[in-house]
């Protein structure tokens, strides 16, 4: 099984996305789907 990752410049969108009050349930939704698939620096070391 591949593993997929969030890029740096995408986790970062989808956090502002997150924050940002105006956006819809849906594009809060994608945005917490590419942030939970964000490689952590703890992940990297196994």
């Amino acid at each position: 099984m591949s593993r997929k990752t969030t890029s740096r410049s995408v986790a970062r969108t989808a956090s502002k996305i997150l924050r940002d009050g105006r956006y819809s349930k849906a594009a809060k939704s994608a945005a917490g789907s590419a942030l939970s698939q964000r490689e952590t620096k703890s992940s990297k070391k196994k």
